[in-house]
């Protein structure tokens, strides 16, 4: 009876210390959800200004500036806030000094004013003050994504040699790279072309052989199995060299 007693205590205590991994790592897990909410929630802007006449919200380390201009507040809205109190204009600018920018942060600018010129009028998505949040989560998600992409340009120009880039340049939403490899007796420019819709979908690319056996077929099937998402031109560039560079077919 008490060897049986010893087991059932042993499987008692299996039991709690198992449990006691099991909360651990729940506890764990909702650390990791917790976190991956407030980031999905971030915001990428300032309110800079708020008057009856205006608001003023900055973007991108203040050098972007979206104006919204209200109509004068009806009586009773002590502070302009009525959700249906209608906007009369949208309005963005960018501030960026382009003689001393970088030509990532040029880029991204370009892809910005680009975003929100392609959406038309803005007053017909954003009527009154009730549609402005909505207007401000979409501009957040391009600038978002927007900034990513500059951060992994300047990792390829500073890096790019790890992986065969000899050259890494910036033409309006063009990037080009060229790519060369001794080992592979492959050298080509494969440029993509850049949209505020990274990296949520493909990017539209050409390819030019200037030297060996590598062209457009070759690359394209190569990034054809390169799925988008989150540091999709990183991913484009690792692939490029592991498979035609590093490991030639």
């Amino acid at each position: 009876q008490q060897l049986y007693l010893c087991r059932e205590l042993s499987d008692v205590e299996a039991e709690n210390e198992q449990m006691l991994v099991r909360m651990n790592q729940l506890k764990e897990e909702e650390k990791y959800y917790q976190e991956l909410l407030e980031n999905s929630e971030s915001t990428e802007w300032d309110l800079i200004e708020w008057n009856e006449q205006r608001g003023v919200f900055s973007f991108l380390y203040d050098s972007v500036e979206l104006t919204v201009v209200f109509e004068p507040p009806r009586d009773g809205d002590e502070f302009g806030e009525d959700p249906s109190r209608k906007i009369i204009s949208l309005g963005c600018e960018s501030l960026l000094n382009e003689e001393a920018a970088p030509a990532s942060s040029r880029l991204v600018h370009r892809l910005i004013i680009q975003f929100i010129a392609s959406q038309g009028c803005w007053q017909e998505k954003c009527p009154t003050l009730y549609h402005l949040p909505q207007v401000l989560r979409d501009i957040s998600s391009v600038v978002s994504n927007c900034r990513i992409l500059a951060d992994e340009v300047e990792f390829l120009e500073r890096w790019g040699g790890k992986f065969k880039l000899l050259k890494t340049d910036i033409s309006d939403t063009n990037l080009k790279l060229v790519f060369s490899s001794v080992a592979a007796f492959a050298k080509f420019q494969l440029t993509l072309s850049l949209s505020a819709s990274y990296p949520n979908a493909p990017l539209p690319f050409t390819v030019q052989k200037l030297i060996g056996n590598v062209g457009e077929e070759e690359v394209s099937a190569v990034l054809s199995n390169v799925p988008v998402g989150l540091n999709y031109l990183r991913r484009i560039v690792s692939s490029v060299h592991q498979d035609l560079l590093w490991h030639p077919r």
